[in-house]
C-alpha cells in the first residue's frame, strides 16, 4: 500500500510556507474572546445550559437516530414550530450543523425544476459553494444588484435561483433583502437566504432580515441563539419535500437534545432582547472607528462582524499574535477563506463583553 503520508507532507510543506496551514490551538479561557460568534453571550446563560440538562436527562444524551426512524420526539416538533413561528414562515426543520444543511438542502431544491441556474454572490459562504457543487454558478459582484440584475436578463430560464447571505460572514455588510426580494419577483426567481449572522441580532425581536421576503431562508443556533445546529424556513410543502429529497437530513442522526433543550430556552430570551443587540452594535460602530483611525480598512462593515484588512497574510497573523500578547483573542483569517491580498483580522463581538473588556480591546487596537 503507497504511502499516504508522502503525499501530505510537500502539501502542508506549501502551506507554511505560504502562512495558510491551519492548526487546532485550546482556547485560552484568560484571554479576551473577540473571534467566537456568541453575539448574544447565551452560550453561557445559565438558562441554556439548565434546559440542556433537562432534555438531556428526559430523552437521553444522544437522539439515536435519524429523524425519521426513531429522532422525532413531539418536543421536537413543537420547537420547530416555535421557530417557525419566530421566522414568520409557515413551517421549519432543524439539522445538526450549517454546513450540512446548506451542502444538502441545496441540492435537493435544484432537483425541482428543469435546467435550473443559479446566481451567487462570490462571497458567499463554503457551505452554500458546496450545495451548488456540479451546478452552473453565475456569480455575482459582491452585493451588486446591478451586476445580478444584469446577468438575470442575460441568462433566461424557467427555474432560477439567487443565492446569498443577509449579513457576509467575513465583510460583516448587509445585503438589501428588499431589493433582492423585489428583483427576484420581478424576474422570476427563487431567493435562498443565508440568515447565519443575522439570526438573534437583526431584524424584529432578532428574527432576522428576511421577513417573508424569501422562498427558502436558513440560519445557525450556533451563533446568537448559543447552542448547535440549523434551521431552515419557508412554507410546509417545502419542508415535506426536503424531508423526502434531502439526503442530509434523511441520513444523519437527529441533533443532541442537549442542543434542542439550549434552543428551546434561546426562543424565550432572544425576542427580549434588545438592549444586548442595541449594545452590540455601540461597540462595533466604536471599534470600526478606532480600527479607521488607525487606517485599517473596515469594509462595508455595520454589523456586529468588523474586519481590518492588512492584505498580507504574515502581517495579519502578527497583528493577531500582537493582540494575542495584549490578551485579546482575534484570530487572522487568510486565503482561501477571504480573497487574496484581502488578509485580515475579523473581530466579532458579543454582548458578554464588560464595558472593562471593550476598554481594553480598543486600548490594543489603538496600539496595533
Amino acid at each position: 500500500m503507497p504511502d499516504l503520508d508522502a503525499l501530505i507532507l510537500p502539501a502542508l510543506a506549501e502551506l507554511d510556507a505560504a502562512g495558510l496551514r491551519r492548526r487546532l490551538v485550546a482556547h485560552d479561557a484568560a484571554l479576551i474572546d473577540v473571534t467566537s460568534n456568541d453575539y448574544l453571550g447565551l452560550s453561557r446563560h445559565p438558562r441554556l445550559i439548565e434546559r440542556a440538562c433537562a432534555w438531556t436527562k428526559k430523552h437521553g444524551a444522544g437522539s439515536r437516530a435519524s429523524r425519521l426512524v426513531t429522532g422525532t420526539s413531539e418536543d421536537l416538533l413543537a420547537l420547530e414550530e416555535r421557530l417557525a413561528r419566530f421566522k414568520g414562515t409557515e413551517a421549519a426543520l432543524i439539522f445538526a450543523t450549517g454546513f450540512q444543511l446548506n451542502s444538502s438542502v441545496l441540492p435537493a431544491l435544484l432537483k425541482l425544476g428543469a435546467n435550473p441556474l443559479v446566481f451567487t454572490d462570490r462571497l458567499n459562504h463554503a457551505s452554500l459553494h458546496a450545495g451548488l457543487a456540479g451546478v452552473k454558478q453565475i456569480r455575482f459582484r459582491h452585493n451588486d444588484l446591478a451586476h445580478l440584475e444584469e446577468l438575470l436578463e442575460r441568462h433566461p430560464g424557467t427555474t432560477r435561483w439567487i443565492v446569498t447571505e443577509s449579513v457576509f460572514s467575513m465583510d460583516g455588510d448587509v445585503a438589501d433583502v428588499a431589493a433582492l426580494s423585489a428583483l427576484a419577483q420581478r424576474h422570476g426567481a427563487y431567493l435562498y437566504l443565508d440568515e447565519a449572522h443575522a439570526t438573534g441580532v437583526l431584524g424584529p425581536q432578532g428574527s432576522g432580515l428576511a421577513q417573508g421576503r424569501a422562498t427558502v431562508t436558513m440560519g445557525t443556533l450556533g451563533k446568537a441563539l448559543g447552542g448547535a445546529g440549523a434551521y431552515v424556513a419557508g412554507s410546509r410543502l417545502l419542508i415535506d419535500w426536503l424531508i423526502n429529497a434531502c439526503a442530509g437530513f434523511i441520513y444523519s442522526t437527529a441533533p443532541a437534545p442537549a442542543a434542542l433543550g439550549a434552543l428551546d430556552a434561546a426562543l424565550e430570551l432572544v425576542p427580549a432582547m434588545e438592549n444586548e443587540r442595541a449594545r452590540l452594535m455601540q461597540m462595533a460602530a466604536a471599534l470600526r472607528g478606532a480600527l479607521q483611525a488607525r487606517g485599517f480598512d473596515t469594509l462595508a462593515s455595520t454589523t456586529q462582524i468588523v474586519p481590518a484588512v492588512l492584505g498580507d497574510t504574515h502581517r495579519a497573523l502578527a497583528a493577531a499574535e500582537k493582540l494575542r500578547a495584549a490578551r485579546i483573542l482575534a484570530v487572522a483569517i487568510r486565503p482561501p477563506t477571504v480573497p487574496a491580498g484581502t488578509a485580515r483580522l475579523r473581530f466579532s463581538l458579543s454582548a458578554a463583553l464588560t464595558d472593562g473588556q471593550f476598554e481594553r480591546l480598543i486600548d490594543a487596537v489603538t496600539r496595533l
